[in-house]
Order: C-alpha cells, then structure tokens, then sequence
C-alpha cells in the first residue's frame, strides 16, 4: 500500500488545530497511548469499500453508525439518540443527536446520514433492499421509508462501522481511504505504511469523556511477537494471540487473557462458477472428507466450537442441524457419482490470517484420503481479496466475523444477488426462503424460515462450515476497562492505562 503521509499528516495537524489541541502535544489529562499488536496492516480505512479486520480494528474508534450493539449486542442510540417506528413498521424516522461535529469541526448534519446511504446502498445494497427512499427534513431527523416491514433493520443499520456515517467531503477529496474523518471517540493522526496507524483522542466527541490519549495499532503479524511485545511492554493489547499459548497464557500473572464466545464462524467453499465444481457433490465430497475436530484442534487448540451452520449455539437463532460425519466412503461415492476423478483444487488462503493456513494443511490431508490434491494458494490478505473479487479461485478459506441478526450470516453469502457471494452459489429456493425471513416480524416464524434456509444451504455445501471460534484478547495488567466482545468489536473508548 502506497500512502501519502505527509497529506495524511498536514490532515492531522489541521484536526487537531481544529479540536483545540496542539499538533503533537498529548492532553494533560489523558491515560497515556495504548499500544495495540494487530495481525496485518488494514487494506484501506473507507468503511464502506473495506471487508478487512484489521481495518475494522481501527474504524470502530474513529467513525459512529445511527445506531450501535450494546455488549449485549442489542441496538442502543448512538448518532440518533432515539427512533420512532410507525405501527405500519414501514417507516422509522431518527432523531438526531444536538451538537455533533466531525473530527475537522464542522456540523454533523441528517444530509450526511442521506449521502452514506447512497453509498452504503452501492456496497451493501443487499442490507436495504426494502428501502424506498431515505430522506432528510431537517438537520436533526432522517426518514427511512420502507416498502415491507424489516425486522432486522436497526441491526442493518448499526451491526458494524462498514455501515458508518461518513463526510461527503472527505470521500470527494479521496481521502477517506487513508485519512477518515468520523465523530467517534478518536482520530486519525498518522500512518506509518508498513509499521503503524496511530489515532488522538477526540476532545470534542459527543460520549463520555475519553481517558485515553491515543492508541497506536502496530501490525505484527508474528502472533508469538505479538505477545512477547505485551510481556515485555512494548504493546498493551493483542487480538494476535498464537492458539496453542492461549491456556497457557490464561494461567500467567504477566498478561490478561479476556475470551469470549462469538459470532463468528470459519468456512471454505468452492467455485460454482468453475466446473467441475458447479455440481454440488463435489462440494459435498469435501464435507464428508474433512475432519472438524482436528481442523479446530490444530488452529485453536480447544478454544472453538465445531459447528456445521453458520450461528453459533449461544445465540437465540441458532439451528442445530450436522449431517456430515466424516465418511471417507460416501465423498469417493459422490466423486464417483458426479464423474470426477484425479481431482485438484487451488485453495486460496491468506497469510494475514494463519489460521486459515493451518485449517488449509488439514483439509489437503483430509483430501489426499480420497484423491483429491488440494493446492494450498497463500497470499496477503489485499491480493486475496482482489483475487476473490475477480473470481480467480478453485475455492478459498476464512471467516465472517462478528454478525448479530440472522440475515447477516445467510443472505450476503448465499442468495443469488447476495453482495459476498463470490463462490455463486445459487437455488432459488433459498433465495425465496431469504427474501420471506428478512420481512417476517413474527420471530418464530422468521426462525423457521432461516432455519429452513440454512438446512438447504448445508446440504447444498454452498459452505462447508468449520467452526466457531472464541474471540481472544491479551493484555497487560495495567489495561483497565477493555472488554471482548462476541461480534469482535474492538472499542477503546472506555479504556484506560494505570500506574
């Protein structure tokens, strides 16, 4: 990545001329810098263009949604303090918060909620399909207008920061990418390509007075590093824990371990695009082939759940449903039934993520059982991306990280026109049973209709699901505040640093 840092910089000072702070100088009553290890460097910083963790990490202290998850995961006011809805459940009109202001000091006003719609409608269109228009009365309401009632769309509209109120201006002048301006807690004063991004405290920020001066996100990809540099107090907090120390380390008196149970699953899949993985039993081979528990095992050393859907059994929506054991005679029997012999796979990992890595090498042996050769592909996690993005794959291995509402895990990644359904999956069926559940408001019946959903999209393989790993944070003793979350948001706001 190519960042202009002396652009990045001059930004920087401006901010923090403009919030009444000294460029360079740290508020005298702050908590210090936070030094926080990440796994990889983010691709980019525009929220509504990424898909990375890592940049995630970031975005979750510098920009604000409408509406956020509590640590219960159920929608609060943020940047609208309060919401109607019509008894129709077709309209929900948002009061917005008095005297917010972007990091640079001008008004946050409901014009800049209607324009980050228009652009959340472009890379998440498939969150608001029932939208029929969102519009802006005065500075302090927005109107959303619905053409069928939406359960889940207070979650559509603050699940994550890829869902963020953005300035207008700093996406014309390009440089939201490197240099974002939110109203969250934090702003962005320097990346350093290569080494570090470093975010300031926001003194003007519309919540609870911040402790913190700053915190500096330092890419280190090593996960033993990582942790070496919290006992060592080089870094504060990791999200980069090497699984197999993880209970060893929860035992240790020179770091903290917070672990969590969370909404994220690990998953591969093939390319229906491709033959001959357009026939569904070869997907279906590789589900009877692979081996859950050693997979989870070997990348998470007993801290993860093996699931065969998408929702983990914490949660209310979750469906109990696991048809594949591990039947090396029925995958070469499904091989066989669809014609395919001799077959190899170019499996598309990244090395930003090791434990895909690791799950890849377990798969390929799991393979080799019944003759298929899997070529593990490695690859940073930008040109991964890129890759997915064109297409460029036998198939590929990861996550999804951090979902709350059911439609979340489902209709992106496997309806027809769903936004991540990069592998084009696709049955009618389910994008029937999809459709029915996003504007089902009785819940049972919206379970159902998921449930029904999920059972044809793990008999079909469109997935091969894994498991669901716990969310596992490090951190020195002097961190006070921090709490891991089950959708891996990472907020700092409440954080601060002891003697």
């Amino acid at each position: 990545m190519v960042v202009d840092r002396r652009r990045l910089m001059a930004s920087a000072v401006a901010l923090s001329m403009l919030a009444g702070i000294p460029a360079g100088a740290a508020a005298q009553d702050g908590g210090g810098t936070l030094v926080a290890a990440i796994g990889a460097e983010p691709d980019q910083l525009d929220p509504h263009v990424t898909s990375s963790y890592n940049s995630f990490q970031v975005l979750e202290n510098v920009l604000d949604t409408l509406v956020e998850p509590d640590e219960n995961l159920e929608m609060v006011p943020a940047l609208a303090e309060a919401w109607e809805i019509s008894e129709d459940g077709l309209t929900y009109t948002f009061d917005m918060r008095d005297g917010v202001t972007w990091h640079d000091g001008s008004p946050l006003t409901a014009n800049d909620v209607v324009y980050s719609y228009d652009r959340w409608a472009t890379n998440n269109g498939w969150r608001f399909g029932t939208v029929g228009s969102v519009t802006a009365p005065d500075d302090d309401t927005v109107v959303f207008t619905l053409t069928a009632p939406t359960p889940n769309m207070l979650a559509n509209l603050g699940a994550y920061k890829g869902l963020a109120i953005v300035q207008e201006a700093n996406v014309e002048s390009g440089d939201i990418a490197t240099a974002p301006i939110g109203t969250g807690p934090f702003q962005m004063s320097a990346w350093n390509s290569g080494d570090s991004i470093e975010i300031v405290r926001n003194d003007t920020y519309w919540g609870d007075a911040v402790a913190l001066d700053g915190v500096t996100y330092r890419f280190v990809p090593d996960p033993t590093v990582a942790v070496t540099n919290v006992q060592s107090g080089e870094a504060h907090w990791t999200s980069n824990l090497p699984p197999q120390q993880v209970n060893n380390l929860k035992d240790s008196g020179d770091i903290v371990v917070q672990a969590v149970p969370s909404n994220d699953y690990w998953y591969f899949t093939l390319n229906k695009a491709r033959e001959p993985f357009d026939d569904l039993r070869v997907s279906q081979a590789l589900a009877y082939a692979i081996d859950r528990d050693a997979i989870a095992q070997a990348t998470n050393f007993g801290n993860a759940t093996v699931n065969q859907t998408a929702i983990p059994e914490t949660s209310g929506w979750y469906f109990d449903y696991a048809p594949y054991t591990r039947d090396l005679d029925q995958a070469r029997a499904l091989l066989e039934e669809a014609g395919v012999s001799d077959l190899e796979i170019d499996l598309m990992v990244s090395t930003d993520h090791p434990q895909s890595v690791t799950a890849a090498q377990v798969i390929a042996a799991n393979a080799a059982d019944i003759g298929v050769t899997v070529s593990i592909r490695q690859l940073d996690f930008s040109t991964w991306l890129a890759e997915q993005g064109e297409g460029n794959f036998d198939g590929f291995l990861l996550s999804w990280i951090g979902n709350i509402d059911p439609g979340d895990f489902y209709y992106a990644q496997h309806h027809s026109t769903g936004g991540f359904n990069a592998h084009a999956y696709s049955n009618p069926e389910v994008d029937t049973l999809l459709d029915q559940a996003a504007a089902e408001s009785d819940r049972e019946a919206r379970k159902a209709l998921y449930d029904q959903a999920a059972q044809l999209i793990v008999d079909d393989a469109s997935y091969v699901y894994l498991y669901n790993p716990q969310i596992i944070h490090g951190m020195s003793p002097n961190v006070e505040g921090y709490s891991a979350r089950g959708d891996a948001a990472i907020r700092f706001r409440d954080v601060s640093l002891s003697e």
